[in-house]
């Protein structure tokens, strides 16, 4: 028995149904489990629940897992802070980079991306709220780093990942409006398809305010066990 399988299927119902409160379809929300501190044997398991897509915060432990899977076909996003020294690993292993915050960030990506590869998927990290405590570009210089980054190759910018402080739904609300107004101005509308918010605690709000993509860790596996 997949000790997985029904905390899985309990946050699958729960978007199910939060897309039914505000009338979306469930289709448009995908569910990205946030894997960071987990084995690699939690990730097999919950690789066989039908998860494809997979999050992780810290390079070094996500570059053992990719090699320690590599049998699985994961869809694999990073989604903690890019730091210049680390853009190299990420081009090469990652298909997803959701914490993009600078001009000079994604032209490391871009760079160091093999031609030979499928486009680097990106999304901007807005600070949405302006938390002193958190990375990410403000919300006034997103329409111009998305002209700049739409422009280099072998990328594909494809919208907004946000983390509010807690309780802030405005928050939420203010991410999509900027989404939208994006959006309305971007050179590659069909594109720009990912708004990146809400968590085990608050992706009700998330979907209802218009997230595409919920990043669940606790909910699907447990609480995380730092000490190992």
């Amino acid at each position: 028995m997949n000790s997985l399988q029904h905390p899985r299927n309990q946050v699958i119902q729960q978007i199910e149904e939060a897309c039914k409160q505000a009338r979306r379809n469930a289709g448009s929300v995908q569910l990205l489990a946030v894997s960071k501190t987990h084995p690699s044997e939690s990730l097999r398991e919950m690789y066989q629940t039908g998860q494809r897509a997979f999050g992780e915060n810290y390079l070094q432990e996500a570059l053992d897992k990719i090699e320690s899977l590599s049998d699985l076909d994961i869809e694999w996003h990073f989604i903690g802070h890019v730091q210049r020294n680390k853009t190299k690993h990420l081009a090469e292993k990652f298909a997803w980079v959701h914490g993009v915050d600078r001009l000079i960030i994604a032209e490391r990506l871009s760079n160091q991306r093999e031609a030979t590869q499928a486009p680097l998927n990106i999304c901007l990290q807005v600070n949405i709220d302006g938390q002193d405590t958190k990375d990410g570009c403000q919300p006034s210089e997103v329409a111009d780093l998305v002209r700049q980054i739409s422009r280099l190759p072998h990328l594909k910018l494809r919208g907004l990942m946000v983390i509010p402080a807690p309780n802030n739904h405005q928050a939420f609300l203010d991410a999509r409006a900027l989404f939208e107004s994006v959006k309305a101005e971007h050179a590659q509308p069909e594109d720009w398809d990912t708004l990146s918010m809400g968590m085990s605690g608050d992706m009700q709000q998330a979907i209802a305010a218009g997230s595409t993509m919920v990043r669940v860790g606790t909910a699907l596996f447990g609480a995380r066990d730092y000490s190992k």
